[in-house]
């Protein structure tokens, strides 16, 4: 399962090289146009106004889902991935429903709170229309932050981070890398060197694609590789 980031933006149905790492060996990829994607019309984008992270990660499980219950997909060896808000997808799906066995987060968000305090001018106040106005809704950005419920995770995660994201700064994917570790989850964590947010140098972009991969083929997908 793929999650676009944005949130509001939308997968593509174009010619991609990263989808093509996946299915090229043999693994169905499912890049869903979640409630709230661009695209689709006015009032399919406003089903994300309140309510990111339940009808993105509630879209995401169906989809996945149904993909198993059709015979398409293994429903026992499903991950999702995703990111920058696609990562935070991942993240609360992982955490608030129990369906998907592993997943990656590249530079996405555990901590909604943090977020809207930490991140750059230009998307100071965007969580204002995806979640509430804050401090004043502080209750639904706790409510739906994976950090704050942890304990519900206990599929294995990888995380994937630039160290000069200002966009989504490291130290959200570090806050729950240091909280999985403590509770005995499988994690791996990259961090890498002079990215921002979204990684732009080849050999980056290869070795996180390679990474995911054999983080999955170890810890949900039990098969060897071959590189």
């Amino acid at each position: 399962m793929k999650c676009h980031g944005g949130p509001t933006s939308s997968a593509s149905s174009i010619l991609n090289l990263q989808t093509q790492y996946w299915t090229s060996r043999g693994i169905a990829v499912l890049d869903v146009n979640y409630g709230g994607s661009t695209g689709f019309g006015r009032d399919y984008r406003r089903r994300l106004d309140g309510n990111w992270g339940i009808v993105d990660v509630a879209d995401c499980v169906n989809g996945a889902k149904f993909l198993a219950e059709q015979g398409m997909v293994d429903g026992d060896r499903s991950v999702i991935t995703g990111g920058s808000a696609g990562g935070y997808t991942v993240l609360a799906a992982l955490t608030f429903y129990d369906y998907f066995r592993g997943g990656a987060s590249h530079y996405g968000v555990s901590d909604l709170a943090t977020m809207a305090q930490d991140t750059h001018k230009f998307e100071s106040r965007y969580l204002d229309t995806l979640v509430g106005p804050y401090p004043e809704k502080e209750d639904v950005y706790r409510e739906r932050s994976p950090i704050a419920f942890v304990e519900k995770l206990s599929a294995p995660v990888i995380f994937f981070q630039g160290d000069e994201d200002e966009v989504v700064p490291p130290n959200q994917s570090e806050m729950m890398v240091e909280a999985l570790r403590k509770k005995g989850t499988p994690v791996g964590y990259l961090l890498f060197s002079g990215e921002q947010h979204g990684f732009r140098k080849a050999e980056n972009i290869k070795r996180a694609l390679d990474a995911e991969l054999y983080f999955y083929a170890i810890n949900v997908f039990h098969t060897g590789l071959t590189f």
